[in-house]
């Protein structure tokens, strides 16, 4: 068979079982190996799709022609093994930034993510745990949500593919259209639920947007078991490691389960589980893609072997102001160990939890995160993350809280988010990932993880940025190098709107001081060399 195929873009192949197999998902492996003109070959799992269907799905992020050959675990089964064909892969021509610009990789500096051209990417993150249910109806709603976003300027999506938080692996709100991800008593998957999964994803890629997928809560590892596990991940792997996707390999990954009595064993069962389930997949995964876990607090401590990871998700609090100062010192205290990676607060203050942490502390987890050196940084909102509907309100968590039963189509309007967009469009229009913090830029020295500290990052000699959470005397900019000309602005975090304030007239001594900006709440006051920014 030959195909045709788009750099980058997804090539599903398909192939018909000819043997009687009892259980293909448990009993058959099928991989298909793919060569190219220069010799280079990955072997790329497939998966099974139910009865006697097997798909496998390929990317080349080269043009070319791949020639292919199946290898069957059972090679009596000529409808799977042996199987050849070739993929000529053209040049992609649209404008999709995810396949004009490749998948996603860590920087040289250990320090920023960036497409596999070398264009860097900014995480703006969006947390959908329970967005692959069907209480994000497609294809309207889950579309409306996508557009919201994109258009918002968000670049990633946090989704689970297995069993969710905040219940048990059987409640019925775990479900999709098709039922629940696996059979019952864990033994295998349930292909109908993955076919309707693979709308959403699919749909998310051809927004822009990147998938972050999550295998499954943390605490269900004791259920399932390792070898189980690894089975489900193979799966995930054929069925979405094509798409320009990131695996986050467990939520909370050491959490153990809400009401355990066994707690201790539990949480060193998942320690020690989910870091061979991570090195398991950064082996059978032919496309590289990055890898990370979510955390209760240093993702790199939900594993043995940190080195296993390609970033650092952390979870920081929901205590609305209360929380940022340990979202700060989190942030530095991740950025200064070893080994080195990017940083990303993956889950901070939730907009609406618990009643707060409205818009105004959404900007300041996010500037305090980034400006403390993370590579973006992931929003959430309450009712959101759990898919709560105004005719199926979520209810309450099995330790019998309800944390809102606030409709997603409601919560998707808040202001926090629009905020966080123009954020990461702020931070995008300067060469961010070169910036690094300058405290001695400023002359008001807070402690560093106060939550109303002043923050300043820049480039010596072409830019600097002083985020300053409640504005009512202007911060005192020192150390302006001589023979630089700098113009000033203000931006408006909550508006996006920009105030010009002119060329910088430095005193002998080399400090400024800005005018009242035009009211009182938090701003960035903006100095870019006159030669230009350089982004």
């Amino acid at each position: 068979m030959k195909i045709t195929a788009q750099r980058n873009r997804v090539t599903e192949i398909h192939f018909r079982s000819t043997g009687s197999h009892s259980d293909p998902y448990n009993d058959v492996a099928l991989d298909v190996l793919f060569r190219g003109a220069d010799g280079d070959s990955i072997r790329v799992p497939a998966y099974w799709a139910g009865d006697d269907l097997w798909c496998v799905r390929f990317a080349a992020d080269r043009p070319g022609c791949y020639e292919y050959a199946s290898v069957c675990s059972r090679e009596s089964d000529f409808g799977l093994h042996g199987q050849t064909g070739a993929v000529t892969v053209e040049h992609y021509a649209g404008g999709n930034p995810l396949y004009r610009r490749g998948r996603l990789r860590v920087a040289d500096d250990q320090r920023h993510f960036e497409h596999a051209d070398g264009t860097p990417f900014f995480w703006i993150g969006d947390t959908w745990w329970m967005g692959l249910t069907d209480r994000v109806d497609w294809p309207s709603g889950f579309k409306m949500l996508a557009a919201d976003r994109a258009a918002k300027g968000f670049s990633v999506i946090q989704i689970i593919a297995g069993p969710l938080p905040d219940m048990d692996a059987w409640d019925p709100r775990g479900r999709n259209e098709a039922g629940f991800p696996f059979r019952e008593g864990f033994g295998g998957v349930n292909p109908a639920y993955f076919d309707h999964a693979d709308l959403k994803i699919g749909h998310l890629v051809h927004a822009g947007l990147v998938p972050c997928i999550v295998g499954m809560w943390g605490y269900y590892l004791p259920q399932i078991g390792v070898e189980r596990i690894k089975r489900f991940w193979r799966y995930l792997v054929a069925r979405y490691g094509a798409y320009p996707v990131v695996w986050c390999i467990a939520g909370e990954g050491k959490m153990p389960y809400y009401l355990s009595e066994t707690r201790e064993q539990d949480a060193a069962a998942q320690l020690q589980g989910w870091t061979e389930v991570t090195r398991y997949v950064r082996q059978i995964d032919p496309f590289g893609n990055l890898i990370t876990i979510h955390p209760t607090q240093f993702g790199r401590e939900q594993v043995e072997e940190p080195s296993l990871l390609h970033f650092e998700m952390l979870q920081t609090g929901h205590g609305g102001y209360a929380s940022i100062g340990p979202t700060a010192q989190s942030v530095m205290t991740s950025i200064e160990r070893e080994p080195r990676m990017p940083v990303i607060v993956a889950e901070v203050n939730y907009e609406g939890i618990l009643g707060g942490s409205w818009q105004d502390v959404q900007r300041l987890a996010f500037y305090t995160a980034v400006f403390n050196g993370t590579a973006g940084h992931t929003y959430g909102a309450n009712g959101l993350w759990q898919a709560s509907t105004a005719d199926r309100p979520y209810g309450p968590s099995p330790h019998g809280r309800c944390y809102t039963n606030t409709s997603w189509q409601e919560v998707m309007a808040l202001p926090g988010s629009r905020q966080i967009g123009l954020a990461g469009e702020f931070m995008a229009r300067f060469p961010w990932w070169q910036c690094v913090k300058h405290p001695e830029w400023i002359e008001q020295q807070y402690d560093d993880a106060a939550p109303n500290a002043v923050r300043c990052i820049g480039i010596p000699r072409r830019l600097r940025l002083v985020y300053v959470p409640m504005l009512w005397d202007p911060p005192t900019v020192t150390g302006i190098e001589p023979g630089v000309g700098y113009r000033a602005s203000y931006f408006d975090p909550c508006t996006g709107d920009e105030h010009d304030l002119g060329p910088v007239n430095p005193d002998a001594q080399g400090t400024w001081r800005p005018p009242f900006p035009p009211e009182v709440h938090d701003w960035i006051v903006v100095l870019e060399g006159m030669h230009g920014h350089g982004g």
